[in-house]
């Protein structure tokens, strides 16, 4: 399954310069946060594929603007072609604003899923806005990433961890890494990824 990750920064190159070869294979569209709900919504247009998203913490405007024609993935296991999604977003709380959360609540956030993915056998792609601490993320609090996202990937081995929040000029970052079974992906701005389930 072709995906087309984005994430953070809007990218003039698709935005401004749409080219529909370059996209033609794609089968599914994920959002890893902090984008424009108008950017989104040109991208399920324009590709014609399904498009699933949690916010980041810079979408305030989704609680009364969400991205139409897509689907949230937050705080939610949604299925799509039998590939299982699970979706939070948000970040570490670092100004009491929306879509941040202390370690604590998005521990209970997860908390809250256990049944469906318990029901669901688990998950095939944990997708975030923040990254899992020490895999990604930042030194300064904002981007310090969540714990239980480690121990997520510990209990159920995803096969893909796919986040953003972490943008890949703040300093030298990996764009993909391996932790034990899940391949882990910062979506920041575009990547496609050909997956294998």
């Amino acid at each position: 399954m072709k995906i087309l990750l984005v994430s953070d920064q809007e990218e003039t190159y698709i935005w401004d310069f749409f080219d529909r070869e370059r996209f033609k294979d794609i089968e599914l569209i994920l959002s890893c946060g902090d984008l424009k709900a108008e950017y989104l919504s040109f991208l399920v247009t324009m590709i014609q594929a399904p498009l699933f998203y949690v916010p980041g913490n810079h979408n305030k405007s989704y609680v009364r603007n969400p991205p139409e024609g897509c689907d949230s993935a937050d705080d939610t296991l949604l299925t799509y072609n039998g590939v299982r999604i699970l979706g939070l977003g948000g970040c570490m709380n670092y100004s009491f604003q929306e879509y941040q959360y202390t370690e604590e609540e998005m521990e209970k956030r997860i908390r809250k899923l256990k049944k469906t993915i318990v029901k669901n056998k688990g998950f095939d792609i944990l997708l975030t806005h923040a990254p899992a601490l020490h895999l990604g993320d930042g030194d300064d609090r904002a981007h310090t990433g969540f714990a239980c996202f480690v121990d997520m990937l510990d209990q159920y081995t995803p096969k893909y961890f796919f986040h953003g929040h972490q943008h890949l000029n703040y300093k030298v970052q990996k764009r993909i890494r391996q932790y034990k079974d899940t391949t882990i992906v910062n979506a920041f701005g575009y990547h496609i990824i050909d997956c294998s389930f």
